[in-house]
């Protein structure tokens, strides 16, 4: 089941990091934190900062460097309208393959009884 769960992660994760940003702005390792309290206990930190990358890129967040008293500055991530743009379609997206897949699911079931 891991590597299904890695797969099917590494297609929703950025919608589920913009979920993150969406409550409130954090750096980079606060986020892997709060998705490993969420269950995402396999979760790698190294992933989490790639994505932080490409959402950057891509124009989905704000970054603002925070003094740390534990060396360097901290990236603190902020979503921005492009990002919760981004988001709202995620969850569009979510919604319609989640009833599909439900559907999906409650036919199979049926079809065993």
């Amino acid at each position: 089941m891991a590597s299904q769960m890695t797969e099917m992660l590494k297609g929703t994760l950025e919608g589920i990091v913009l979920a993150v940003l969406a409550e409130q702005p954090a750096y980079g390792y606060e986020i892997t934190a709060r998705l490993r309290d969420e269950g995402f206990t396999e979760l790698v930190e190294g992933t989490v900062y790639a994505l932080l990358v490409r959402i950057e890129q891509r124009g989905f967040v704000d970054v603002e460097k925070v003094p740390s008293e534990k060396g360097p500055p901290r990236k603190v991530y902020t979503i921005n309208g492009t990002g919760r743009a981004q988001l709202d379609e995620f969850w569009r997206t979510w919604s319609f393959l989640a009833e599909r897949i439900e559907q999906l699911h409650r036919n199979r079931a049926e079809g065993e009884v």
